[in-house]
């Protein structure tokens, strides 16, 4: 950006960067699990609590990006956000004592592929279109606050999101469930879609902030559900890999839907852009539905 490179490099910097992101959310939680061990209750709760703190992450943020962005330079987001990345991703390397260890493998038993089993595909194919969902939102936000000549109120709007989201965390991991992770799942699936439709009528930032902050409540929840979901539905040793496909799932949905977002922006702007986070979910609840069986069975599981 500050030497003028042409645009097409932006995206081949932005793949190779993607491409080589270690999966830190599925690490992190598969970590809880080893630590944990089978207490349902405290898994539930550290789940919660690394909800939290990704929306907290997610709070500060976009601010810290969007006032790097506006008062230093363009490029000054992305190097503090390479700069957060590492002192992470370094802290988190060097906690070997929560590591669990490696897998003994076995040549003479059977390693069947995760996405093979019923339950972890009902679990990633919608996962899919809520990343896409996330995606979305994130765009439509972005041209709604340029549209009206605040482009700094991105980072406020984000935040609001990410602050019901983490309300609702809280909430959620303090909570002695009597319900299971997959019924859990497709109650705040439900729940999910049905608050992304409001956004669609939003016209100000006060409606939008509103509509954004109630949004935010389903979102931790279904996340947390939705790796309970796919952690209890393989053995031990593929629950990393179960994990990633998860977490995958979000971005290649996310990366579809942005550019369909950015096309309606272009050709009917902001407003009418909030029906693809909507249709994402809608997608989304069908093929929970599509899964039907499936999920009756995870819900009847103990």
């Amino acid at each position: 950006m500050n030497f003028n490179a042409p645009i097409w490099s932006w995206f081949v910097s932005i793949i190779a960067a993607e491409a080589t992101v270690i999966n830190a959310g599925g690490m992190v939680r598969r970590r809880w699990l080893w630590a944990l061990g089978e207490n349902r209750t405290l898994i539930n709760t550290a789940y919660s609590y690394e909800s939290l703190m990704d929306e907290f992450v997610f709070i500060l943020g976009p601010v810290i990006a969007t006032f790097c962005a506006t008062s230093i330079a363009p490029s000054a987001a992305l190097i503090v956000g390479l700069v957060f990345m590492l002192i992470g991703t370094t802290s988190f390397a060097l906690q070997t004592k929560t590591e669990p260890p490696p897998h003994p493998r076995d040549n003479f038993a059977p390693h069947p592929a995760v996405m093979r089993n019923p339950a972890v595909q009902a679990v990633v194919v919608p996962a899919i279109f809520i990343g896409g969902f996330f995606s979305a939102i994130a765009i439509v936000v972005v041209a709604f606050a340029q549209e009206r000549g605040s482009p700094s109120s991105t980072g406020l709007l984000l935040a609001i999101w990410a602050a019901g989201s983490g309300v609702s965390a809280i909430f959620h991991g303090v909570i002695k469930w009597k319900i299971n992770h997959a019924t859990r799942f497709i109650i705040f699936m439900a729940a999910l879609t049905a608050l992304s439709f409001p956004l669609i009528f939003a016209t100000n930032f006060t409606f939008l902030s509103i509509a954004l902050f109630c949004n935010g409540f389903a979102i931790s929840p279904l996340i947390v559900s939705a790796y309970g979901v796919a952690e209890t539905a393989v053995p031990p040793g593929q629950i990393t890999e179960t994990l990633a496909w998860v977490i995958a799932g979000m971005p290649l949905g996310g990366a579809v839907a942005s550019a369909i977002t950015g096309w309606v922006i272009d050709q009917h702007g902001a407003h009418d852009a909030f029906w693809v986070p909507f249709g994402c979910m809608v997608i989304g609840m069908l093929l929970v539905l599509a899964y039907f069986r499936t999920w009756n069975r995870l819900r009847s599981a103990a």
